[in-house]
């Protein structure tokens, strides 16, 4: 790894290079005496207060103390895989799951309890990704028990299609009295055809921040909240895309991106019913998709509602294939 220009470390990055991909080296302590270095590759998601944040390929975060910095550059992303990705469940799993994060979550052996107020199922629900550590009703007891404190009503995450102990799992709630309410499908593509997709992204407008505009188009809350804000901020590199209006007001069309290692996941791609079959929904997926490329992500993934049959229509023309469904079992 190389950060030297004439034989001398330098520091080559600024807060201006949040988003971009970055590697760094940092002096850390050795007990045993002697300089010790320790080198880190991703993207720079923040710095802020003297810290930067990292993103590994792996989803890793990793914080650097501004202080500590010996040597930093930016590094061109790999070139982008033009084929469809292959994945594992539980890597897709955890890779949706940091994309939308709880306010507050609480282990319970290899599942994980997660609640945001009660803003969308997602962050409301129990991801089990293997064995509780309990027995399966004293665990479910304790799931109701501990959505009840919250004033929520009590939903486990499930996946069908990706492995069998998640429907293994699905047949046993069935036998304790759980029901399945609502069914979507995650879909994963290349994400290279997405950002070339033949679509004007001069009006899309990037950013790192939610504003109000933004909020206004995106209809899933009343009066937003903390809870609100905070999951749709969370995610290792998130990005906003807005397309105003064209004489101001509520924007014509958003969208919402988060970058994770190789992964891009995109939600929230909302467009005005009066602006539909403009292409502004195709043009906010390419712009964000561009962001997310020179990010270093090469793959992309989504979640569809299996009733939207306009919404996975424009995705199967993009390139989108059914990865798994998930359903959201509820506690009777």
């Amino acid at each position: 790894m190389e950060f030297t220009t004439g034989g001398r470390l330098e520091v080559r990055i600024t807060p201006d290079d949040v988003g971009k991909r970055v590697s760094v080296r940092q002096f850390t302590d050795n007990p045993d005496g002697g300089e010790k270095f320790t080198d880190t590759v991703g993207v720079l998601t923040s710095w802020n207060d003297g810290v930067l944040s990292i993103t590994r390929k792996s989803g890793e975060s990793v914080r650097v103390s501004e202080s500590s910095l010996v040597a930093g550059k930016s590094v061109p992303a790999a070139p982008a895989r033009r084929r469809g990705p292959s994945a594992g469940f539980p890597e897709l799993a955890r890779v949706t799951a940091r994309a939308w994060q709880p306010v507050e979550s609480e282990p319970l052996g290899e599942w994980e309890l997660r609640a945001a107020a009660g803003f969308t199922r997602r962050a409301n629900s129990v991801l089990p990704l293997g064995d509780p550590g309990r027995p399966l009703p004293e665990a479910l007891r304790h799931v109701r028990e501990w959505y009840a404190a919250r004033d929520l009503p009590a939903y486990i995450q499930l996946a069908m299609g990706s492995e069998g102990t998640q429907e293994l799992l699905a047949a046993e709630l069935a036998e304790h009295g759980w029901s399945s309410e609502v069914s979507a499908l995650v879909r994963i593509a290349a994400l290279a055809p997405i950002g070339d997709l033949d679509a004007d992204v001069s009006r899309v407008a990037l950013s790192r921040a939610v504003d109000e505009a933004w909020l206004s188009r995106y209809k899933r809350f009343g009066t937003p909240g903390p809870e609100v804000l905070k999951v749709i901020g969370s995610g290792p590199s998130t990005w906003f895309a807005t397309v105003p209006a064209a004489e101001g007001g509520t924007p014509a069309a958003i969208g919402r991106c988060v970058v994770d290692g190789r992964w891009a996941g995109f939600m929230a791609i909302e467009v005005d019913p009066a602006a539909r079959r403009q292409g502004l929904a195709t043009a906010v997926m390419a712009a964000l998709a561009r962001r997310a490329l020179e990010e270093g992500a090469s793959a992309a993934w989504l979640q569809v509602e299996e009733d939207n049959s306009g919404a996975r229509a424009l995705y199967d023309r993009m390139g989108f294939e059914t990865h798994h469904s998930y359903h959201h079992f509820r506690s009777l």
